[in-house]
C-alpha cells in the first residue's frame, strides 16, 4: 500500500502494521475484554516482533476463547498441552501460563469490587495539551513501573515495566505517535474526548 500519509517509521514494513497503527495504536481503550486481550498480547510479544504477534493475532483470539476471561480462567492442565501444541500462536508454557493466571486475577478483582478496566486507566498519565516538539522514545515510565507492581500485587504475572508501557501505548493511555505522524492528532484528540473507566 502506498499513501502520501506521513506515519511514524516503525509501522513502514509491512501492510498490517500500518494498517494496526493508523486504527489501533494510540486509541484510547475502556472495553475490558480488549484491554485483557492486548494486556496478553503484549505479554507474548515480550522478546518478540510485534509484526510476529499481530500475524498470530486471530489465532491467539481462537486458542484464548476471544480473551474471555471467565473461559480462560477455567483452562486447566489440558488446555496448556492444547495450547503448546497450537502453531497458530507463540508456543511458551510461561507465558501462556501467564495468561491464565492473569484471567484469573481479573475475576478476583472483580470479587474485590474493581475492575481491570479501572486499575489500568488509574495509572494512565494525564494526556498533553499539544503535540511535542520532539518524541523522546523510552523503554518504559514511573506510570508503567507503578502500574506493573500494582498488577503483580494483584496476582498477575510476566507484566514488568517496559511490557506494560508498550501496552499503555497500545491502548492510548499515552500517545506516541511520532508528533509529525498524521495519526498524532487523531490519536490526541479521541484521548481528549474519551471518559477513563471509574
Amino acid at each position: 500500500m502506498s499513501d502520501t500519509l506521513q506515519r511514524c517509521t516503525w509501522c513502514d514494513s509491512s501492510d498490517l502494521y500500518r494498517h494496526y497503527h493508523d486504527h489501533e495504536w494510540g486509541y484510547p481503550v475502556a472495553d475490558e475484554r480488549a484491554l485483557f486481550e492486548m494486556l496478553s498480547l503484549e505479554l507474548f510479544q515480550s522478546g518478540l516482533s510485534w509484526l510476529t504477534i499481530l500475524k498470530r493475532r486471530e489465532g491467539f483470539r481462537r486458542a484464548f476463547s476471544k480473551f474471555d476471561v471467565k473461559r480462560i480462567a477455567r483452562f486447566g492442565e489440558a488446555d496448556v498441552a492444547r495450547l503448546l501444541a497450537d502453531e497458530g500462536i507463540v508456543r511458551h508454557r510461561g507465558k501462556i501460563e501467564a495468561v491464565i493466571a492473569n484471567a484469573r486475577a481479573t475475576l478476583a478483582l472483580r470479587e474485590q469490587g474493581e475492575t481491570l478496566s479501572a486499575l489500568l486507566w488509574r495509572h494512565a498519565p494525564q494526556p498533553l495539551g499539544k503535540a511535542p516538539k520532539a518524541l523522546t522514545v523510552q523503554a518504559s515510565t514511573a506510570e508503567s513501573a507503578a502500574l506493573a507492581k500494582a498488577l503483580k500485587a494483584r496476582g498477575f504475572g510476566w507484566l514488568g515495566p517496559t511490557t506494560v508501557y508498550a501496552f499503555m501505548q497500545a491502548t492510548g493511555m499515552v500517545n506516541d505517535h511520532h508528533p509529525g505522524c498524521h495519526a498524532w492528532a487523531l490519536a490526541h484528540a479521541a484521548r481528549q474526548a474519551f471518559t477513563p473507566p471509574a
